[in-house]
Formats: C-alpha cells, structure tokens, sequence
C-alpha cells in the first residue's frame, strides 16, 4: 500500500500546489504546524522523491521556504541565492525538478528588506556579488515612480518595489531561458508564479500575474520587433 506522501502526489496540480503553499503560509502565520514523522519522510523519500513545489528564494538566513510553508522532507525543490537570480545553474535546476521529479509549481520568491537588492540599490562593490547586483540594477530601471533623490535603500517603499520588480524580471528570465519550462506551462503541467515574503510579518503575498499571459506578452512583443 502507498503511503499518504504518494497519494497526494498522484493527483497533485499546479492549483493545488499553490494552494499547498497558500494554506501552509497560513499555518504559519498562526503558529499551527503540521506535526511530521520526520523520519518516517526519510524513509519514504530515500529512493524517490516528488517535490509537489520548486522555489527559488533568496538566500537570507530568515526566509527558508520548508518552514515559512509548513512543508516536510520531500515536499519542496529548494534554489536559494542571494536576490534570488534565475541564473542559468537554478533554471537548469527548475528544470529537472520539472520535468524530471513532477514538480507542478515554479515560485520566484523576493522578499522584503533584501540585503542583495539594498547593495544593489546603494551601488555597492563587494567582490563577487557585483555580478549579482548588475542583475538587480536591470530590475532598479523599470522603476520610475521613485525621484532620483530618494532612489537609495533608505527609501523601504522604494527597496521594496525594487524586490518585486526583481521577482517579475526573474519569472522573464526563466520564460526567456528554459522552452522546457515554456513547454510545460503550455502543457498545464507546471505553473510559474511570483511572490513576496514579508520578514517583518511573516506572510507571503502572491503577485496577480499569470505566466501564460506573460509569456504570450513577452512573445509576441519579440516578433513585433523582427518584423
């Protein structure tokens, strides 16, 4: 007989995953965790796992995606780097947590008072992360409401619009990068979404984006320009 941890996979959704995140959020909000037999979950997932989630956060020591959701061992395809950048080591990730462990559901996950994105906003240089900056200034110009005076991370409005810009210029880099996650939320098979954790409160909003409609966007903008 298979196990709760398989059966819930078996009928599992890009809905319901995001559904799974939403309601464990809620959990965790009220302090209601699900109590796990965590080594029972060792054994059940020795051999195969299936990661019903796959999200790509930043690497900031408050925003670990298994707790913040309420999630166990095997739920959950964890890429975590500092302003959690799409590079080409975490698409190639979501990738095979996509197409080859069944995972349904993509996060780019930001977060609010983001060290990454306040060195960026500040111009700061500091050794290899300087790559990782230019990444967040790309997002920093699609903000225009902001005066030059006040664009520095001082600003919280400001460095928080920067985190979520940040989050929908890496949801296009992932459709711009991958035809197998492009393929996939073609097929239903997988969805690709956008969040913003709160550090201060602990709640995850989920941006009102839809990646089809972003897709067909970015797509059909491209030819407009060829032709």
């Amino acid at each position: 007989m298979k196990s709760h941890y398989w059966e819930t996979r078996e009928s599992m959704t890009p809905a319901k995953a995001l559904a799974f995140l939403q309601e464990g959020n809620d959990r965790f909000l009220n302090n209601l965790r699900i109590n796990r037999n965590l080594l029972q979950l060792v054994n059940e997932t020795a051999e195969k796992q299936f990661p019903f989630a796959t999200i790509l956060s930043c690497s900031d020591s408050r925003i670990s995606p298994e707790l913040i959701f309420d999630q166990g061992l095997g739920d959950i395809f964890s890429i975590r780097l500092a302003g959690n950048i799409a590079s080409t080591n975490a698409i190639g990730s979501m990738e095979y947590a996509g197409a080859a462990l069944g995972s349904k559901l993509v996060v780019v996950l930001g977060h609010t008072n983001c060290g990454a994105v306040k060195g960026a906003c500040d111009d700061i240089s500091f050794g290899h992360m300087n790559e990782l900056f230019e990444n967040i200034r790309l997002s920093m110009l699609r903000e225009t409401e902001t005066p030059s005076d006040e664009r520095s991370s001082k600003n919280r409005r400001f460095l928080n619009n920067i985190s979520e810009l940040n989050v929908l210029r890496n949801m296009e880099v992932i459709l711009e990068s991958s035809s197998i996650i492009r393929e996939l939320i073609e097929n239903e098979e997988i969805n690709l979404v956008g969040a913003m954790y709160s550090v201060e409160t602990g709640k995850v909003s989920f941006l009102d984006i839809d990646a089809r409609e972003m897709m067909e966007s970015m797509f059909s903008f491209h030819v407009q320009v060829r032709h």
